[in-house]
């Protein structure tokens, strides 16, 4: 209670209190042999916007013996009275100091979270460097889709979990557990955790590197290592636990509704994307699942927005079906339906139709590139017709704010790429023109572009990144481009994409530069007001870490890369082969009409029928 007290007077001095009194409706407070604390390294508004972190927490709490609480990031105001009051960061559920949690697991969603994940252990008052950890704190874990790489964390994180979790995290726990009942030391644990399928320990290992930088090999220092740690799929996603309770915000989320996982996984094979490659093989729940999830969830929280999540919505099997269906249920309770990440190429336009009749909102494209020779690089498999057609229906449905993504710096492009871009836009413009006369009415069209950061796992994962100066260059010609009436066009800061990617395919020595930059006071490095370049550029230089060497080399096709003993299920060796077809501006076909020998099928008993040839 001395400890509730403290933390009441320092709220009553913070901006929202609300992130961190816990308490929420559906939030689960239980006696527990072996507690976890599900990390989340940013604010609790962004944190309580992510499913898996519901996903987790129900998977958890509903095992006897094993209990789920949360905590987020404090925001600087209130991270400053913790520091001034010497108060350990907590949990949000029964307030306990981290310190006396058994486990703490962070999720790694986003490489500029790495600093928070250090500067969180630190408000715990725990040791950041794993070695200078003894058994009497708790075992920090994480996983998530940055754990594909888990290299530059490796001096921080006892133990990574790589894959679905659901089942993976559970299973961890009760192993723990049983080996803290039996008095086992925490070494004996971590040789006992290996023998799980999706479980690294990076103290088990040690890499040695060539004179040119480069990883010369990877030495097991234990031999209850495994030599390639397999990912962690779960095959069945139709009956597994899914939350239709999920913890409801007390302050304003990002994204504040009622979600419902459709399907995991992608067949599309875009050659820059990770998540369609790390999140192989396509698994679907049944559509009657998915509405049973839909009116529970709506039912136990009363919110007034549902959304379906997947890679790509409409790729779902039975999508046009379900989203009708959806509708006429969202219409009947007041609900809205929201359907993100569709794709323009397969646009269902009787569920576009259907949607405008209560809701009209923005619709968002995403072209990835300005002409069709640079999107059959990227495997798109979009073409201007699709895009096109898919707008003029839009316009000619009444929509008045359409937003496209575009990357700049892919692999081949040219300023003829860039110019299509304007084109497209141009071209949209005169699309809207045609219907709603010369001055174009009230529609807006919102062109963004991001920096290509290559990342582990992927096609281009030996591929060479854009400078912050090549990078500028292409943002100052497209912004020239662009101004055309209507149109508004929005760019992202060059430096942070830099960042991004030396830790994306960093090496170990990368987790200097992390703990460099933390100790500049870097933290929260995804929000524009709290991202400091010049604190990480002196983080970079101080340990020795080159943008050169680490995000604008092309890498060797034969080179060890830092993430090679992870295996994500798809061999290197279609990666370099899509590498190749790219270079070719060849495509390769979605892999639901017939096997592309990514090698997912080797490692997986998921060759679902009608989904996998």
């Amino acid at each position: 209670m001395k400890l509730n007290n403290k933390l009441e007077e320092m709220l009553k001095q913070v901006e929202k209190p609300g992130r961190y009194i816990g308490g929420e409706v559906n939030s689960i407070v239980k006696d527990a042999e072996e507690k976890l604390a599900f990390a989340f390294p940013d604010l609790y508004e962004i944190g309580m916007s992510y499913l898996g972190m519901q996903i987790l927490y129900n998977a958890v709490n509903k095992r006897d013996k094993l209990s789920c609480e949360r905590v987020f990031s404090p925001a600087p105001d209130m991270e400053e009275l913790m520091r001034k009051e010497n108060f350990p960061l907590f949990t949000l559920e029964t307030k306990t100091s981290l310190k006396e949690m058994d486990i703490i697991g962070f999720t790694l969603q986003y490489e500029m979270s790495f600093t928070t994940i250090l500067n969180m252990l630190e408000l715990a008052q725990i040791p950041v460097l794993s070695d200078e950890r003894d058994d009497s704190y708790p075992i920090i874990a994480a996983g998530g889709p940055c754990a594909f790489n888990p290299e530059p964390l490796a001096d921080f994180i006892d133990i990574f979990l790589i894959g679905d979790g659901e089942e993976l995290l559970p299973e961890l726990m009760e192993l723990h557990l049983d080996c803290k009942k039996r008095g086992l030391t925490k070494k004996e644990f971590l040789e006992r955790a290996c023998n799980i399928t999706g479980v690294y320990v990076p103290s088990f290992y040690s890499p040695e590197y060539s004179e040119d930088g480069t990883i010369k090999k990877l030495c097991k220092l234990n031999e209850a290592a495994p030599d390639t740690v397999k990912r962690c799929i779960l095959a069945d996603i139709e009956n597994a636990d899914f939350p239709t309770e999920p913890v409801i915000p007390l302050i304003e989320a990002v994204h504040d509704r009622s979600v419902v996982e459709t399907f995991r996984g992608c067949t599309r094979g875009c050659r820059f994307c990770q998540a369609g490659m790390i999140y192989r093989p396509v698994r679907e729940r049944s559509k009657e699942r998915i509405m049973s999830l839909a009116s529970d969830q709506i039912a136990s929280t009363g919110n007034d927005e549902l959304s379906l999540l997947s890679l790509s919505t409409n790729d779902y099997s039975r999508f046009e079906s379900l989203a009708l269906d959806l509708m006429d249920w969202c219409g009947t309770h007041n609900v809205s339906l929201s359907l993100p990440s569709l794709r323009i190429d397969r646009f269902a336009f009787e569920v576009l139709g259907k949607i405008q009749e209560y809701k009209k909102s923005g619709l968002t494209y995403a072209p990835e590139a300005g002409t069709q020779r640079l999107r059959d690089v990227i495997n798109k498999g979009v073409t201007e017709e699709d895009i096109y057609t898919s707008v003029e229906q839009a316009i000619s449905l009444g929509w008045k704010h359409i937003k496209l993504y575009f990357m700049i710096g892919l692999p081949t492009e040219t300023e003829e790429d860039l110019d299509g871009i304007a084109k497209i836009a141009a071209d949209i413009i005169e699309i809207n023109k045609r219907y709603n006369g010369p001055k174009g009415g009230r529609f807006r069209l919102t062109v963004s572009v991001s920096n290509f950061v290559p990342k582990a796992d992927t096609p281009f994962q030996w591929e060479p990144q854009n400078t912050p100066e090549e990078f500028m260059k292409k943002h100052m010609y497209l912004e020239n481009r662009l101004k055309i009436k209507g149109v508004t066009f929005n760019y992202h800061d060059s430096f942070t994409s830099i960042c991004e990617a030396i830790i994306a395919r960093g090496d170990r020595r990368v987790g200097r530069a992390i703990a460099r930059a933390h100790s500049l006071g870097c933290r929260l490095d995804g929000w524009t007001e709290y991202f400091y370049p010049e604190k990480w550029e002196q983080a970079f230089r101080e340990s020795g870490i080159s943008p050169e060497f680490y995000a604008f080399r092309k890498r060797h096709a034969d080179e060890i890369l830092p993430w090679d003993h992870i295996d994500c299920g798809i061999s290197k060796k279609f990666f370099s082969s899509e590498r190749k077809k790219a270079y070719k501006e060849l495509v390769t076909c979605d892999c639901r009409y017939g096997c592309r020998g990514c090698g997912i099928n080797s490692m997986t008993e998921c060759r679902l029928e009608g989904i996998y040839g």
